[in-house]
């Protein structure tokens, strides 16, 4: 499928060893203004350079996701959206600017199912501002951008535009051993997502599509950590662990198993292709999913000072 849900399976593609464990899981914070770190050194990390490359691929498309929201006609709400006011004063460290631009990159895509113009380039002014605050603006096509929005061009021009300027800014920050960004940018577009789905959910308690998928965050949640983890020198990123640590905690009650089923050969445009039917069957309770709405908002809103 090249067409991945914005933020489901962000992830997918991470391949660690181990899972690390969290001793501090149960905390949490009032406020984020943590100072950065004067110099952040990554250099000796060995996560392969190619994997955010490829969570950069899944995470840009928005369509999977518009799909299902106009098959659930849900209508447009600007209170979902994390606040494009005041960036340069609400964020501070280059962590804060990394994360929120990955925040306003999946408002971003959400907005523009709707064709909300002005709101568009209201979050594309936003973006412009964090992304050169983390010295990566020259990397972002905004001029392009604007151009796409204001003449209705189609999203996919939108979507291709800002994978592109990602996959850019991805190359220079970890050239730069500054990989801690890069992963700080993917998390906010996941927990943004997460936040939007969660949201629907609230006010369609009884879709059962939309809490199958909140329930099978699971699994991306926990490699997120796995991969935040190891970027624990930065303690904002350490920070930001902690905060999804206690999503993990509600989680960890949803159980995910999978049953193989025989594969099948498919004849597509005269080619073969395999299909495995595998059957998933997920375990989750409506108090579980009322307990993941909350926390999630309740961290959302933490990380992107909206309290």
């Amino acid at each position: 499928m090249n067409h991945k849900l914005l933020f489901f399976a962000a992830l997918i593609a991470l391949i660690l060893q181990g899972v690390t464990s969290c001793t501090t899981c149960s905390r949490t914070r009032e406020t984020f203004n943590i100072p950065e770190d004067i110099l952040f050194d990554d250099s000796n990390l060995t996560i392969q350079p190619n994997v955010i490359m490829e969570m950069i691929d899944n995470i840009a498309s928005p369509i999977e996701m518009a799909s299902l929201m106009r098959a659930l006609d849900l209508p447009f709400s600007q209170r979902y959206l994390a606040p494009a006011r005041n960036v340069s004063s609400r964020f501070i460290t280059s962590q804060e600017k990394a994360f929120n631009l990955g925040v306003f990159g999946c408002n971003l895509g959400y907005i523009n199912m709707y064709g909300r113009v002005s709101a568009v380039l209201e979050y594309i002014s936003s973006m412009r501002t964090l992304a050169d605050g983390i010295n990566v603006g020259q990397f972002f096509d905004f001029s392009t951008l604007r151009r796409i929005v204001q003449s209705n061009q189609n999203i996919d021009s939108l979507v291709y535009i800002s994978q592109m300027s990602f996959q850019k800014m991805n190359r220079y920050l970890e050239s730069n051993n500054r990989g801690n960004l890069s992963i700080l940018m993917l998390t906010g577009v996941w927990v943004e997502g997460l936040h939007l789905t969660t949201q629907f959910l609230k006010e369609r308690p009884d879709e059962r599509r939309l809490a199958e998928s909140i329930a099978e965050q699971k699994v991306i949640l926990e490699q997120l950590l796995d991969f935040l983890n190891n970027y624990d020198q930065d303690r904002y990123v350490a920070a930001v662990a902690v905060e999804l640590a206690t999503i993990k905690e509600i989680y960890d009650g949803i159980t995910i198993s999978v049953e193989e089923g025989e594969p099948e050969w498919i004849e597509e445009d005269g080619r073969l292709r395999i299909v495995q039917n595998d059957s998933i069957t997920i375990d989750y309770t409506d108090e579980q999913m009322r307990a993941i709405i909350a926390q999630v908002e309740i961290v959302r809103n933490r990380l992107i000072k909206n309290n």
